[in-house]
């Protein structure tokens, strides 16, 4: 799992390239952790374009993501995931949380 990255303002722009499951979660969850250790961010838009797969263990790296933009008031877009990768996150419940964008991968 790669993650590139910007901040702009309060928003972190990340986009997540690989497999995004139990093998890899913990080090997705220390990455992301660290770039929303600035309390100044407020909101996450997480490109899910290059997301080849992912599992429960993904589903909970996204999750927890938000609720620590949520304790501040904040919120997460996620954008182009592929269609697969939508069904995954429309039944775990996450486009109730978070804002879906459509992207360029969306048919």
């Amino acid at each position: 799992m790669k993650i590139a990255w910007k901040k702009s303002g309060h928003t972190l722009y990340a986009a997540l390239t690989g497999e995004l499951d139990q093998h890899c979660a913990d080090d997705a969850r220390d990455k992301l952790n660290a770039l929303l250790a600035d309390e100044k961010i407020t909101r996450a838009e997480l490109d899910m374009g290059g997301v080849t797969f992912m599992d429960s263990s993904g589903i909970g790296v996204l999750l927890g993501r938000y609720k620590v933009l949520a304790a501040r008031g904040g919120s997460m877009d996620v954008k182009n995931a592929s269609r697969s990768m939508e069904r995954i996150l429309r039944m775990a419940g996450v486009y109730k949380l978070c804002t879906k964008e459509v992207g360029s991968n969306e048919k």
